[in-house]
């Protein structure tokens, strides 16, 4: 199974650029482009967040429209500049997500070899996220509901410090529950997470756990517990998850154009 991620989209109006200077639905087109274009089609698309700049619902409306045309089914997830009563209404057709309450599902087609959990984490109004005990219990529940299938878990807010100060001000409160839950369940073979528009590693819960870069925006590296809130525009990407053999191996992907692909020998230039 192969599976990519987009993140962090920040998807605004039509005519308008995120922050005056980034054309999000631009980087975003290329993006899908370069989805398209490669050798072997993903079988999921997966959003992990900050799909648009405002939550509001023209931008949900531009999202959705390059939505219909990716040759893949696709899954979302909120983050902290979403509206989850909006995405509602802006993709009723989404499946396994219920009408009311927390943006979770449990997505898993008879074909996957991988069960695959969307966890909310979004705090209404505010930057930061948040497993609180409702949160944690529902977790807790569908993980004890299937034991022995393979679990990728999805939320936005990385449950770890990154070093990057202003970002994990607004990071997730209750990781130390959602630690200890992971811990208990060896089937979650990968967490991934967005809002840090940077691919990251860490492990959490003896679990590896990854957020993606952005398809546009990157937040500029500064491991500083006083780092600037400053953002760049370093080649934007995507992961790419292939399930193999009973692991997960990821590849971070850059959308920006490129020269090649080329041979290493070429007996032409010898």
């Amino acid at each position: 199974m192969l599976i990519a991620q987009f993140s962090d989209l920040h998807i605004k109006p039509a005519g308008k650029l995120a922050y005056g200077r980034v054309d999000t639905m631009a980087f975003l087109d290329q993006a899908l482009a370069h989805l398209a274009a490669l050798p072997q089609r993903p079988d999921l698309l997966l959003l992990t967040g900050d799909l648009v700049d405002a939550g509001a619902p023209d931008e949900y409306e531009r999202l959705h429209e390059r939505l219909r045309g990716v040759a893949m089914p696709w899954l979302l997830i909120p983050g902290n500049h979403d509206s989850r009563e909006q995405m509602r209404a802006s993709f009723p057709e989404h499946p396994w997500v219920g009408r009311t309450g927390f943006w979770h599902f449990v997505a898993q087609e008879a074909h996957w070899p991988l069960r695959i959990i969307g966890l909310d984490t979004v705090v209404a109004g505010e930057g930061r996220g948040e497993i609180c005990a409702e949160r944690l219990a529902w977790l807790r529940a569908r993980l004890e509901e299937a034991p022995d299938v393979p679990t990728l878990v999805a939320m936005h807010h990385p449950p770890f410090d990154t070093g990057i100060g202003h970002m994990d001000e607004i990071g997730l409160a209750g990781r130390e529950g959602f630690a200890e839950v992971v811990a208990r369940h060896p089937q979650v073979q990968l967490v991934v997470c967005g809002h840090l528009h940077r691919n990251i590693r860490a492990t959490v819960g003896g679990r590896a756990v990854m957020t993606a870069p952005s398809t546009a925006h990157a937040v500029a590296l500064d491991l500083a517990p006083d780092a600037a809130s400053m953002f760049t525009l370093e080649p934007p990407g995507y992961l790419l998850h292939w399930w193999n053999d009973g692991s997960i191996v990821t590849h971070h992907v850059c959308t920006a154009p490129a020269e090649g692909p080329y041979p290493f020998h070429d007996p032409g230039l010898d």
